[in-house]
């Protein structure tokens, strides 16, 4: 069987990680090679990283114009943007779960998303388009997740948490679970600082941090 073509879109530390988690995804029933990274940068001639040609975007639409690309990129913003740029050029977009993930049968999960090794997602949770969740993470029963949100490694998600698009939560938070009659929200946008506990929902486009967490113009006004 002919593998599945794949491309990320970055070239960093995190691109790396998505390739070897790509690596891991390839199966003797469904191949899977990564064919290069993209890069929008200067690139010089025969740049690689980790064995893989780094190439920028129209070289790749020409060399490998039948791949599938993920994005490798942790900014919300930035990465809807290469992902609009890929989908123009006419890449499709891939979804990769790590094999060893464990979760229920009653998980949806958008085009795009990512999820690393070492993640437990429970059950009735909804995951948006080109969500990243990175290395051990825990995801309750009712969650959602939107579009485009990044969780850091070692993020837990209690059950009834609502998550906007574009949000970015460090690693090592903790968000408190809501009910079914009131759901604990972050709003789209916002940040949730690493190590923060989230009591209480978070107003959209805020940043928060500490134990539990604050708005970060309230805890920089605390300070001595």
């Amino acid at each position: 069987m002919a593998p599945l073509e794949m491309v990320i879109y970055g070239a960093g530390g995190h691109a790396r990680e998505v390739a070897w988690l790509a690596q891991k995804c390839s199966t003797p029933v469904r191949p899977l090679v990564v064919s290069c990274f993209i890069e929008d940068a200067p690139i010089p001639a025969g740049a690689c990283l980790n064995g893989i040609p780094i190439l920028n975007l129209d070289d790749a639409r020409l060399r490998h114009s039948g791949a599938q690309v993920v994005a490798a990129i942790g900014d919300s913003s930035a990465r809807a943007d290469v992902i609009r740029r890929a989908e123009q050029a006419g890449f499709t977009c891939a979804t990769l779960i790590h094999p060893g993930v464990e979760m229920s049968e009653w998980v949806e999960i958008g085009v795009g998303s990512i999820i690393f090794a070492g993640n437990i997602v429970t059950t009735n949770v909804r995951i948006g388009r080109h969500v990243h969740i990175n290395l051990g993470c825990t995801i309750s029963h009712d969650a959602v997740l939107g579009d485009f949100t990044t969780l850091a490694p070692g993020v837990h998600v209690c059950g009834w948490v609502h998550i906007g698009a574009g949000v970015y939560i460090g690693a090592g938070a903790v968000i408190i679970n809501g009910t079914a009659q009131s759901p604990l929200r972050i709003g789209e946008g916002a940040i949730i600082g690493a190590g923060a506990c989230v009591t209480k929902s978070v107003e959209a486009s805020s940043t928060v941090v500490g134990v539990p967490a604050k708005a970060l113009a309230r805890a920089c006004s605390s300070a001595p």
